[in-house]
């Protein structure tokens, strides 16, 4: 019989231990997703060796060896610098404001400054779930900012008295033109791709039929054709003495055509859905356009939201593609600076295109970031 001084019972509960250090934490962390075996050790190095012999030189080519200060060329040669230089980034100070503004008067910037300021100021909150007023505040963004914005831009007269000087959309440039094309075209594409892909799963053949047509024509154009048509081929169609803004040719032609694109992305979401939502749906006594906006679509468009936050990142890195029609968005009034013989340097393209990719990151970069905090709140159970 074994002797009871042999055996230990616990009268209270063994202390918590912390974690072993090897599995928490950064080193953890790098341990189970980087060095987790031999192959994976072995494509973390070669991938550390990639990244460093890209990101070393861009490190040093911005910002270690960039020039920040200067008033022509000569700060930015390199035989004023001793040899190599890096980025010219006082080139890119001196043609900051027509990036942002193009040729828009001088005198009348302060109205874009308001527009740029209204614009934040409304979206901010409508991109914040718990924000208060949130009627209040799509009705601001998506009816009165879009009219004011216009005359602001635009210019404002009634008869003879002139309350704000018209500033023709030619001089428009920049940021500016890159910022009303790509948030008019997704604004107005997405509730219209809502409706082509609830025409194309219509029981109405004319209905199906027709958003068919316009679906798979607009797919199968490429969008420098599309420019194209509407910039130069369009005026020829018309009655004469009948003008459209070239603006307004390129906003039409863009939104359609990005709207053909958001169609599919939502009928996949609809098709996502099982039929049983549908017959419950209808079971309750719905409407068509009761059970589309209360039960079907909140589903389908959480669904997929990755891809129509895709569409919208492609659109609005599309419109740089608006400069083979005479338009100088962002990347058009960077490359029309290099023909200025002031800052012509070996690295003014380089610093240019570099201020360029710098700005497209950031916004589409945002959209993507936005794109991933909106799948964790909405999953409710679709995660996988």
């Amino acid at each position: 019989m074994a002797n009871a001084d042999m055996f230990h019972i616990r009268t209270e509960e063994a202390p918590v231990m912390p974690a072993p250090v090897s599995t928490t934490g950064v080193i953890g962390w790098m341990r189970q997703n980087l060095f987790s075996s031999i192959p994976n050790t072995i494509l973390t190095i070669i991938g550390i060796l990639i990244a460093y012999s890209i990101i070393e030189p861009f490190i040093k080519f911005a910002f270690v060896d960039a020039i920040w200060t200067g008033t022509d060329r000569k700060a930015c040669l390199p035989a004023e610098a001793g040899g190599y230089v890096g980025a010219c980034w006082a080139y890119v100070e001196a043609y900051f404001p027509q990036f942002i503004y193009g040729r828009y008067p001088v005198e009348e910037i302060y109205r874009v400054n308001i527009v740029y300021a209204m614009f934040v100021v409304l979206l901010v909150p409508l991109a914040m779930p718990s924000a208060p007023f949130k009627a209040i505040n799509a009705v601001l963004f998506l009816f009165v900012f879009p009219i004011v914005a216009y005359f602001l831009l635009t210019g404002l007269v009634f008869g003879d008295t002139v309350i704000l000087p018209i500033v023709e959309t030619p001089v428009w440039g920049g940021l500016l033109v890159t910022l009303v094309i790509a948030v008019t075209g997704i604004v107005a594409s997405l509730p219209l791709g809502i409706l082509l892909a609830l025409g194309r799963r219509s029981k109405m053949p004319i209905v199906k039929l027709v958003s068919v047509i316009f679906i798979e024509f607009w797919r199968g154009v490429p969008l420098i054709t599309v420019l194209f048509m509407s910039s130069v081929m369009l005026p020829l169609f018309l009655p004469e003495g009948v003008v459209f803004d070239k603006l307004l040719r390129v906003l039409i032609g863009v939104t359609l055509f990005s709207a053909a694109y958001m169609a599919e992305v939502v009928r996949g979401g609809l098709q996502a859905i099982p039929k049983g939502q549908y017959e419950g749906a209808m079971a309750l006594g719905l409407r068509f356009w009761q059970m589309m906006g209360l039960i079907i679509l909140p589903q389908a468009l959480k669904l997929v939201i990755p891809g129509i936050v895709n569409t919208f990142i492609g659109l609005f890195k599309d419109t740089t593609l608006v400069l083979i029609v005479g338009m100088y968005d962002l990347l058009g009034q960077i490359q029309s600076s290099f023909s200025d013989p002031t800052w012509s340097t070996p690295t003014q393209s380089h610093s240019g295109y570099l201020f360029a990719a710098m700005v497209f990151w950031c916004f589409c970069f945002g959209m993507s970031r936005y794109s991933i905090f909106m799948e964790k709140k909405l999953h409710t159970g679709h995660k996988r």
